[in-house]
């Protein structure tokens, strides 16, 4: 799978970097480096960067002044009242991207070549989305900020049970907290016997079995058209 980030989400970054720099500063950026930022809004080159400030700055998010020597640099750097807007619906979960989010235990070979084989094909091939987990972010930054912006930018979660694992309930509840639609997915043999949490066990969840990867797909797709309104 590619960890190709669309614009929209690059500029998303962008804005909530100036957004982040600015409010711990408590003025604006003095010299935004293009070059500095590339990695961190996952964008493909500096050029790619300059093209979505000055796309910001056009539409009224972004303000601040251009250097005139390559590779550019932003003096100055800020939100405008529209931009600081944005940044705090970002803040609240109100954006979304082009992507769903998987949360899940990792080194489970057998649930690795499911997700990969299975559950991410189905989501792109049926409805036409992304679903990333945290091994496809490939972004500088303190891991824990990296998982809340990805959840806060997601269409929606998909929270895999099998395990009991206590870092995909947190981001269950992370995610029903910012009201994403949260689909929760488990083992069907571990279900059968183990159940899941009693807070999730009751919600719809959809059973999976590599001896059934059909049935699966079919039932986990209805129920993201139904949680998407697609």
């Amino acid at each position: 799978m590619s960890n190709f980030i669309s614009p929209a989400i690059q500029a998303m970054n962008l804005v909530r970097y100036i957004g982040d720099e600015v409010s711990r500063l408590g003025e604006p950026i003095r010299t935004l480096e293009c070059a500095d930022i590339q990695e961190i809004i996952g964008a493909p080159s500096v050029d790619f960067v300059q093209h979505l400030i000055e796309d910001l700055k056009e539409n009224g998010t972004v303000k601040g002044d251009f250097g005139k020597a390559y590779p550019y640099s932003l003096f100055r750097a800020s939100l405008t009242l529209d931009g600081w807007k944005q940044y705090e619906a970002e803040k609240r979960g109100e954006f979304q991207g082009n992507s769903g989010f998987i949360a899940m235990q990792f080194g489970d070979t057998n649930l690795d070549r499911f997700v990969k084989d299975v559950v991410k094909p189905a989501v792109k091939e049926r409805i036409g989305y992304d679903l990333v987990d945290m091994r496809d972010v490939a972004r500088a930054g303190v891991i824990d900020n990296i998982l809340r912006t990805q959840i806060r930018d997601a269409a929606f979660l998909i929270v895999d049970l099998t395990h009991d694992n206590p870092g995909a309930y947190w981001e269950a509840g992370y995610a029903e907290g910012l009201g994403k639609p949260v689909i929760y997915i488990c083992e069907k043999a571990k279900f059968e016997t183990e159940r899941t949490h009693f807070d999730t066990n009751h919600c719809t969840t959809v059973l999976w079995s590599e001896s059934d990867a059909d049935g699966f797909q079919k039932e986990l797709i209805a129920t993201l058209r139904r949680s998407l309104d697609l």
